[in-house]
């Protein structure tokens, strides 16, 4: 799994949502300690978590399984633009043949779980979807033999106050173990001065 930050909007302009409110633009520090107070107080402290949502985050996620993306479906305040399997999948058709031993070449193309039935079964699921590929049938009926495991990538864009209830329940060790993976690397990868709002989301 890799994961890259590709945009995010500035404390200030949260701040600045804020004291539209209160027409306070002159009590702010341009996104330093007082508008980063303002907004934990207000957002969090306070519940008015729609403020929240005038901060927005885009995240290039490489690496995950198609489980794990029917997983983020579930979390309908946010934008997806998915790897396209219909124009992808070119990419297995032309691959030697897969055996249980080829877990290193497989690997380009899935997700696996370190529990070796599972594994070898992915491995056997992908080289029956590089059979009907090599036998002429359209992507588009083909893609039906992907296994879960298959890798995807995608950009995924989300607003703080959704952010928040991502990492909160995604983190937890009740989540899917891909997905809590997902969670903490989110985490990991906001920018520093944002990580604030979200360490009383994040799980051990």
């Amino acid at each position: 799994m890799k994961i890259t930050l590709l945009h995010h909007t500035p404390l200030v302009v949260c701040a600045n949502a804020i004291r539209t409110c209160w027409q306070s633009f002159d009590k702010s520090d341009h996104g330093g300690e007082k508008d980063k107070e303002l907004i934990d107080r207000v957002g969090n402290k306070f519940k008015h978590a729609s403020t929240l949502e005038h901060l927005v985050y885009t995240f290039y996620i490489q690496g995950i399984s198609r489980a794990l993306l029917q997983e983020l479906a579930r979390h309908r305040m946010a934008s997806l633009s998915v790897k396209s399997t219909r124009y992808t999948l070119k990419e297995l058709k032309h691959e030697a043949p897969f055996t249980a031993s080829d877990q290193e070449r497989a690997e380009k193309y899935l997700v696996f779980t370190g529990i070796e039935i599972v594994d070898t079964m992915s491995i056997q699921a992908l080289e029956n979807l590089r059979q009907v590929l090599q036998s002429g049938i359209s992507n588009d009926k083909a893609k039906y033999c992907l296994p879960e495991s298959y890798k995807t990538e995608l950009t995924w864009t989300i607003n703080a106050r959704s952010l928040q209830n991502f990492i909160g329940l995604r983190s937890d060790k009740s989540a899917l173990w891909e997905i809590q993976n997902l969670a903490k690397a989110l985490y990991d990868h906001l920018p520093e001065d944002h990580r604030y709002l979200f360490s009383d989301f994040i799980k051990a």
